[in-house]
């Protein structure tokens, strides 16, 4: 199947200001997957232009809370974890009886993963009813973003048992921060249908779709620096996929309550600093 394909196809639908065929398709969405939307912003179908306008929605005020506690790391993303844990031997988990890389993972350059090396992962699959903007888990400072070329594989918890490498390679956009208590990576991962990933800093990453790996630095002080609050939103997908976190060896302990399809709610309670 032609995945890039029919995906930029969709998102160019998704994109279109289609009058009532736009609206007729956001209610069909909206019964589908059983979404509530008293918690948006804009409450009904006819209020959106474009469907990934609905698909984008903000949050009512008050919807989230961030927890703001300086000692804790929140939820970055409405979803659920599809795996977390140690990062062993340069190996994350995707599945059982599957492992990817990190440098893989993080565009193939090994100073980019060395941070990371013996820290921790967490993954968090977005389902398509859920809220698909993204929110830093704690204060930060971006340092480097990374296209990275790739497949178009679903992302869905199946698919993850099924297709080897899943994450390291579908199409992402690695992003890599500094903090007070280390280094964080957040890699925002493509899927079929995923329209476009999108930042904050600097609008659409894909489409177009790439073939080439390209690396932007930033600078950690001065008038260009890009500094994060703790709850701020960084990017969003278009038409939803999976968000991989990793954190720097000694850096974090996950919420000792939370595992495998644990159902995750942007803001609340994620991991504790231990630095």
């Amino acid at each position: 199947m032609p995945k890039h394909a029919i995906s930029r196809l969709v998102g160019k639908f998704a994109a279109a200001k289609a009058g009532w065929l736009t609206t007729k398709a956001i209610k069909w969405f909206i019964k589908a997957y059983n979404i509530n939307m008293s918690e948006a912003k804009l409450k009904n179908a006819e209020d959106f232009e474009t469907f990934n306008d609905f698909f984008t929605r903000e949050l009512e005020e008050g919807a989230r809370h961030i927890d703001n506690d300086s000692k804790t790391l929140c939820y970055p993303v409405d979803g659920a974890i599809s795996q977390q844990g140690d990062i062993e031997q340069g190996q994350l988990i995707q599945a059982k009886g599957f492992n990817y890389s990190l440098t893989s993972l993080l565009g193939g350059d090994a100073n980019d993963a060395k941070p990371f090396e013996k820290g921790k992962f967490s993954c968090i699959y977005l389902a398509p009813k859920d809220y698909h903007r993204i929110h830093m888990p704690m204060a930060a400072t971006l340092r480097k973003m990374i296209y990275v070329p790739g497949d178009l594989f679903s992302v869905n918890p199946l698919t993850a048992q099924n297709v080897p490498d899943l994450f390291a390679r579908n199409e992402r956009v690695v992003t890599i921060f500094d903090t007070e208590h280390g280094s964080l990576a957040m890699v925002l991962v493509g899927a079929t249908i995923v329209a476009s990933i999108e930042t904050i800093w600097a609008g659409t990453i894909t489409p177009p779709a790439g073939k080439d790996v390209f690396t932007w630095d930033y600078p950690a002080k001065g008038v260009d620096a890009i500094h994060l609050k703790k709850g701020d939103e960084m990017g969003r997908f278009k038409l939803g996929s999976t968000v991989v976190s990793t954190f720097s060896p000694n850096m974090i302990e996950f919420n000792k309550s939370a595992g495998e399809e644990t159902v995750t709610r942007l803001g609340e309670h994620y991991a504790d600093i231990c630095s």
